[in-house]
């Protein structure tokens, strides 16, 4: 099961512009590029998400897609407690020795706090 429809980043052109313009936070194997989007004409009433995975990471397609739905139900596990308003962008930089879910949630809930895109919650109560 994927991330719900309004949480996706789906064009090419969303994706360039957070790379542009968005801020860089990272972790030993997450890199984490967040846009703010500060309209007010048309305000994101929800965070979109889009997950990078290089071939560099792994040649094997089944290993880069397991690791996209890991990261995907780790962000849906997050979602209530998520600011709405940005677009985020999620590579992997290293791959882990073991893609497990734990992982994935423990590294983005640490750069999420980081970004402070976690609303309401102070990094040293949360973790």
């Amino acid at each position: 099961m994927g991330l719900p429809k309004v949480n996706r980043l789906k064009t090419p052109k969303e994706f360039r512009a957070v790379y542009q313009r968005g801020q860089l936070y990272k972790s030993e194997h997450l890199v984490l590029r967040v846009l703010w989007i500060t309209n007010q004409t048309n305000p994101l009433k929800s965070t979109q998400f889009g997950i990078s995975i290089s071939q560099k990471i792994s040649k094997k397609a089944v290993i880069r897609n397991r690791m996209k739905r890991q990261i995907k139900g780790a962000i849906r596990s997050l979602l209530p407690i998520i600011k709405p308003g940005a677009r985020i962008v999620i590579s992997v930089r290293r791959p882990f020795g073991e893609c497990k879910y734990e992982h994935f949630l423990r590294e983005l809930k640490q750069l999420l706090i980081k970004a402070k895109i976690i609303h309401g919650h102070k990094r040293k109560y949360f973790l």
